[in-house]
């Protein structure tokens, strides 16, 4: 009889979350390299070669790939002849685990979770609770695979009830159309159909566990109806143009993967989650011979890419920028930004706009006149670092603020990552304002060029308190110039036109 001790159990989900913070999976950057070199966008191919370049700076600097270092999930198969010496159940043993991980002084993991969702959603400041499924199966091992999921990507996932006679390929184009950029592509669909409503999106976000093997399977061909769908679906999402942070280009998923299960014959349950460029998963065993063990890989395993900025990207400073200056500006086109500007996330903006409604000052250090805010909660720092990961978050959250923040604080631009909704974009107009992109999954590479780094209000906030960041060249593309095009319009649109596979509907 196998006997799994506590404690190896506790540092096998401790050093698994440490080792997926900075490692990305092989096969991830496997596809990523491959996808970076078949890119005919150039914007697209900017952002994945920032995310490659990042992927390798993180590994080698033990750093997170993202500063959204996620909600963790965790399956466990636990094998019906295992004995366990242990106080703590396996939930409170993955917790145990997560809160050890998070908390390592070596490499500060951000804590993102929320207690009391639909109340307070207080931060309990070290990640935890973990997401735990725990299936009892034949055999004497403990089986794990775990994740560090995004928020930005797992707020993208749609479920729907269709019916039978539905069509799936049809449901999924649309569904994947209306993500828009915010669960940062390129990346995986996990896809679960079938079952329960409940079955179907537990079997989509176990899809995302698996392996990527898409350019694999199209070199021998399916075998299997899924396998079909899958390569269907790959190329017909391809085809839409969305592309690399929604930039537009040939690659929007590197694989599609697909997880069934019988269903009620009244029923055909389909469930679709995203896996961001910040992929983070590893599958591990123990047989009761202590913790598991991962192995490195190895910085020549990494494709020769090392991002730059282009020769002709347009360097700004902050400190004396004017509206006349920004209303040059086009949308795609590469800043470089440079100066101080102040962050802000959804709870900080919150905080502003009630304060504003009910006639307050904003406190001492948080004056928006002719200032940037960039949408960021970042890592905190080690060693060093003035700041730690420093990615944008998913600038739609911040949809339903933006005219009271343009109107009443003098605003004039945001950073942050994803298309913005019309209603964000009409404001953008009206007050000859902008809207810049950072690349999501990049975020080690970004605050690199941030210089200096102070919490100026709401500190109770943790990461959502706003900070002023001093930058140097901080790598950004005009997504909404002040007429309100938008890049996240213009540059799908032209490639799903290129791609010619699917029509393009009449705008």
């Amino acid at each position: 009889m196998t006997v799994i001790r506590q404690q190896d159990f506790i540092d096998s989900i401790k050093d698994a979350l440490q080792f997926i913070s900075y490692y990305h999976p092989a096969d991830f950057i496997h596809a990523l390299a491959e996808a970076y070199r078949t890119e005919q966008s150039p914007a697209a191919k900017d952002a994945m070669a920032q995310i490659l370049t990042n992927s390798r700076m993180c590994a080698a600097g033990h750093r997170p790939i993202c500063q959204d270092t996620g909600i963790v999930v965790a399956f466990v198969k636990v094998g019906m002849s295992v004995r366990w010496e242990a106080e703590l159940d396996v939930a409170g043993m993955v917790n145990a685990g997560v809160r050890a991980a998070y908390l390592n002084p070596d490499n500060v993991l951000r804590a993102s979770i929320v207690a009391d969702p639909a109340g307070a959603r207080q931060n309990t400041h070290d990640n935890t609770p973990a997401v735990v499924h725990v299936e009892l199966v034949q055999g004497d091992k403990v089986e794990v695979r775990i994740a560090a999921k995004g928020g930005g990507s797992e707020n993208k996932s749609v479920m729907k009830m269709l019916n039978p006679g539905d069509d799936i390929v049809e449901w999924v184009l649309g569904s994947v159309e209306g993500m828009g950029a915010g669960w940062c592509p390129p990346g995986m669909l996990g896809i679960g159909i079938g079952g329960t409503a409940e079955k179907a999106v537990l079997l989509a976000k176990e899809a995302l566990m698996q392996t990527m093997d898409m350019h694999e399977l199209k070199a021998r061909g399916a075998k299997t109806r899924l396998e079909e769908l899958r390569i269907e679906l790959y190329d017909k999402i391809n085809a839409l143009g969305i592309g690399a942070q929604g930039l537009g280009g040939l690659t929007t998923v590197m694989d599609v993967k697909i997880l069934d299960y019988p269903t009620h014959a009244a029923s055909k349950p389909v469930a679709i989650i995203p896996n961001c460029a910040a992929t983070r998963h590893i599958h591990f065993e123990l047989d009761g011979s202590g913790p598991a063990e991962f192995t490195p890989p190895k910085l020549s395993d990494y494709p020769d890419v090392h991002w730059h900025p282009a020769a002709d990207s347009r360097r700004v400073n902050l400190e004396n920028l004017t509206r006349e200056q920004i209303a040059e500006w086009q949308p795609g086109e590469t800043v470089l930004l440079s100066g101080k500007l102040l962050t802000g996330r959804d709870a900080a903006h919150k905080r502003i706009v009630e304060m504003l409604a009910r006639g307050e000052k904003l406190p001492q250090g948080v004056d928006f006149t002719n200032r940037f805010i960039y949408y960021v909660g970042p890592v905190d720092p080690v060693r060093d670092e003035v700041v730690g990961p420093a990615g944008p978050t998913t600038a739609t959250r911040m949809d339903k603020f933006t005219e009271t923040m343009l109107g009443k604080t003098g605003l004039m631009g945001m950073v942050g990552k994803a298309e913005r909704g019309s209603s964000a974009i009409e404001s953008i107009r009206k007050h000859g304002a902008v809207y810049l992109i950072a690349v999501g999954g990049a975020a080690y590479l970004v605050s690199r060029a941030i210089r200096s780094a102070k919490v100026v209000a709401f500190a109770d906030l943790g990461m959502e308190a706003i900070y002023e960041f001093e930058v140097e060249d901080m790598p950004v593309t005009v997504a909404v110039d002040t007429r309100g095009r938008s890049v996240h319009n213009i540059g799908p649109a032209e490639w799903k036109k290129r791609i010619g596979m699917i029509p393009v509907h009449a705008v």
